[in-house]
């Protein structure tokens, strides 16, 4: 019965987190063939990923990094943070509607495999079903989240959770009953290994810490038994599981070099892609912006209007994880069912997380922190935006969190449980105590969904030029610059023509050749660069020329150059030959 009644309980928490995502990401499927969350910059890069991840795995996955953009310059996928585990999705449907659909679900899905993520693992560590709920859909629809809308690889973080309650699990380990080896699970183990292995290929972004996360776990484990060991005899592990342990570990450590790698691969290539402290010195968040929310929450996102006003920049810098879970949180640290030792390290852990993502503005500027890591953790200096530390510091408070509803609904049952038959009035006054006590254990939980509501703008996609499809590849497209050149990597999901468009934090050498000669198109030495490039068309977009270098290359005569030009649907095709 009990194990019947875990199916159900798992059923309902996968219904329920498909359900909550809908509504809480709304509009987002309102109309998911044409508009994205939050702005057409990013969201339609990440969309571009995912189908050439997945137009890659059919037809060429040995070059996966060598993408269609930012053509002649090799590794070009590599070139930002690469939601490369996401490809497998980019296999289902084809051309520019699918990629915007394909974003669309994919932005629905993470939010509920957060929620569900979240869950588990506080399930998995002792919490009530109310108490795993609460910190599942803090952790989930944390304000903070809201100002990463367009970054797919910052909030697809439900692998992390789902991980760490898996391999509890495998270990049969929780911070209510400690560790008990006949609860041992080899298969979970694994499973969480590999759902981190996974994670890790979303991004660098999140996954880099995760990974050092996860190495710190480890030596931390390790200590611990081998101290164990020490004092009382060997302890329980099992061959089994240390087996599932190795190949788990195996399968996450190649998952992280085969990224770190990739982008190692870019410097190399690209110096220029390299970034110093000064990033990270430029992004690390103010104090007040641990508390304050961005403009598209709902709840708080008016209200925190001026104070936000005074950060240099508010994307990055709106930390809140919610004022419900902090309070939640405080309350854990002293009435929860965890614990209060475990509290403490909580309590500790959340500390440092958040002296983490201020970055350099601690007064010691962060050395003793995160400039210190960044100084002589590899990778960790490309990480240049501390405030997404914030990350770690909300699971921590939920799980404190999730402690304290927990230890709310057992005093509700030790206070007023149903009541035993008896006369009429005493059992009505029972059942009144009974109701109220449970309607206001649903408080937490309402007050936390409230602040995961959000006001996120859902623009339409730019309309594809019919010129590109005209056109022979490679294609250029005019004007090569700005946030433009995310929605021109989206149209050319429509078949995948090489391109030397893209936008990065960098511009890779052969882009900026090509860009360069491009201005003076169309012209005798122009035209001869181009054809040495490659470049065999040159779409121009007339609307978008204003201000541009490129502004004046629809009057130029093109008489004895040896192209040819075409006016298609507002656009200007040359034909190079």
């Amino acid at each position: 019965m009990k194990r019947l009644w875990s199916r159900r309980e798992w059923i309902l928490l996968i219904l329920g987190g498909l359900a909550l995502a809908v509504v809480l990401t709304w509009p987002t499927l309102r109309d998911p063939r044409h508009t994205v969350p939050g702005d057409i910059g990013d969201p339609t890069m990440f969309a571009w990923q995912v189908a050439w991840g997945g137009h890659a795995l059919l037809h060429d996955p040995l070059h996966l990094w060598d993408s269609n953009t930012f053509y002649t310059d090799p590794h070009s996928l590599a070139f930002t943070d690469a939601v490369v585990g996401y490809a497998p999705f980019g296999m289902i449907g084809s051309g520019m509607d699918a990629a915007v659909l394909r974003y669309n679900i994919l932005y629905v899905l993470l939010h509920a495999l957060a929620f569900i993520g979240g869950y588990a693992l506080t399930r998995q560590l002792g919490a009530h079903p109310l108490g795993a709920t609460v910190a599942g859909v803090a952790w989930a629809y944390a304000p903070w989240r809201l100002a990463h809308d367009g970054h797919l690889n910052v909030i697809s973080t439900g692998g992390i959770a789902l991980s760490l309650a898996m391999i509890a699990r495998g270990h049969g380990w929780s911070l209510r009953a400690g560790h008990r080896p006949e609860r041992h699970s080899p298969w979970w183990a694994l499973a969480g290994w590999l759902v981190g292995a996974w994670q890790v290929t979303l991004g660098l972004a999140i996954g880099l810490v995760f990974a050092y996360v996860m190495v710190a776990v480890c030596l931390v484990v390790a200590a611990c038994f081998g101290w164990a060991w020490w004092r009382r005899g060997r302890p329980s592990f099992g061959r089994r599981l240390l087996a599932a342990d190795l190949v788990g570990g195996l399968c996450f450590a190649a998952a992280a070099a085969f990224m770190g790698l990739a982008f190692a691969r870019v410097v190399q290539l690209n110096p220029q892609a390299d970034r110093g402290l000064g990033w990270t010195e430029m992004y690390s968040p103010a104090w007040r912006g641990l508390v304050l929310a961005p403009e598209t929450s709902w709840l708080w996102g008016t209200r925190h209007a001026a104070a936000r006003s005074h950060l240099p920049w508010a994307p990055e810098m709106t930390l809140l994880p919610g004022i419900a879970l902090i309070v939640l949180a405080v309350i854990g640290t002293f009435i929860s069912i965890f614990r209060v030792r475990h509290r403490i390290l909580l309590a500790l852990g959340i500390l440092g997380a958040v002296l983490l993502t201020l970055g350099a503005t601690l007064p010691w500027h962060g050395d003793p922190g995160y400039l210190t890591l960044s100084k002589h953790l590899p990778g960790w200096a490309a990480l240049r935006t501390p405030g997404r530390m914030t990350m770690w510091t909300t699971l921590l408070l939920a799980i404190l969190a999730a402690g304290a509803v927990s230890e709310l609904v057992a005093g509700a049952r030790a206070t007023a449980p149903w009541p035993a038959a008896g006369t009429v009035r005493s059992g009505l006054l029972a059942r009144g105590r009974f109701v109220a006590l449970r309607l206001a254990l649903l408080i937490p939980l309402v007050l936390v969904v409230a602040e995961g509501i959000n006001r996120t703008p859902h623009p339409e996609v730019l309309r594809y030029p019919a010129a590109m499809s005209a056109a022979q590849e490679p294609t250029l497209v005019l004007p090569s610059v700005g946030s433009l050149e995310m929605s021109i990597m989206l149209w050319s999901t429509n078949g995948f023509p090489r391109i030397p468009n893209g936008v990065v934090s960098f511009v890779p050498a052969g882009q900026e050749r090509i860009r360069s000669v491009s201005m003076t198109f169309p012209d005798p030495a122009s035209i001869a660069a181009l054809r040495s490039a490659g470049i065999r068309s040159v779409v121009v977009l007339p609307e978008w020329l204003g201000g541009t270098a490129w502004e004046a290359v629809p009057g130029r005569p093109i008489d004895g150059l040896g192209i040819s030009r075409e006016q298609i649907d507002g656009a200007i095709l040359y034909r190079l030959g």
